[in-house]
């Protein structure tokens, strides 16, 4: 069905159907690929940045079945438990500082900021140690937590309209949630010990 969307003969989307084929690729593992903002985010008083997370370590890339048969439903999860079974991960926190308002606009999340003006620099390295993170109180705990870009300090706050929209849709996607899940909301502390198996 999702094919009729873009070829429809009364509704054709063909411009939206070559765009989603050029940027479209096949994801093998979550800790082995690179992550960017969608929306600008202040990194302090008047100063505007995207932010991306570029993987720092060889992560294994075999999906499972491929190219003959058919992969297993979560095999970006087997994946991802493989590899922090066996090593830890690292990535690099990298910055695009906002420096000109007209080509690299807050209000318009479509417009990919130009590399040429303002190239991503790195700011820190995210270190993710090695761990079994695959049992049932880990799971339980974070049905109870809610995620939302706007948990931040404020001087690092999300921008823009789309922002502003999507601030509003969490909170109620999350409650919606917890609520048909009567999952409630727990607060992390930092302090959370979990035996493992």
């Amino acid at each position: 069905m999702p094919i009729y969307y873009f070829l429809n003969p009364m509704d054709p989307h063909l411009l939206d159907f070559m765009m989603q084929s050029l940027w479209n690729e096949t994801q093998y593992n979550p800790l082995g690929q690179r992550y960017w903002s969608c929306v600008p985010y202040l990194l302090g008083e008047g100063q505007a940045m995207m932010y991306s997370f570029v993987p720092k370590t060889t992560v294994d890339t075999k999906i499972p079945g491929l190219p003959l048969g058919t992969p297993p439903l979560n095999y970006l999860r087997e994946n991802m438990i493989k590899t922090l079974d066996r090593k830890d991960v690292e990535f690099d926190l990298m910055i695009q500082l906002q420096t000109g308002p007209h080509l690299m606009p807050i209000e318009n999340a479509a417009v990919r900021w130009p590399e040429k003006l303002s190239p991503f620099i790195p700011a820190a390295t995210v270190h993710i140690p090695k761990q079994k993170f695959d049992f049932e109180a880990l799971a339980d705990f974070s049905r109870r937590l809610k995620m939302n870009p706007w948990h931040c300090l404020p001087e690092h706050r999300p921008l823009g309209n789309q922002s502003r929209a999507r601030l509003r849709m969490y909170q109620e996607l999350s409650k919606f949630r917890q609520e048909m899940n009567q999952t409630p909301h727990l607060e992390p502390t930092g302090d959370e010990v979990f035996d493992i198996p």
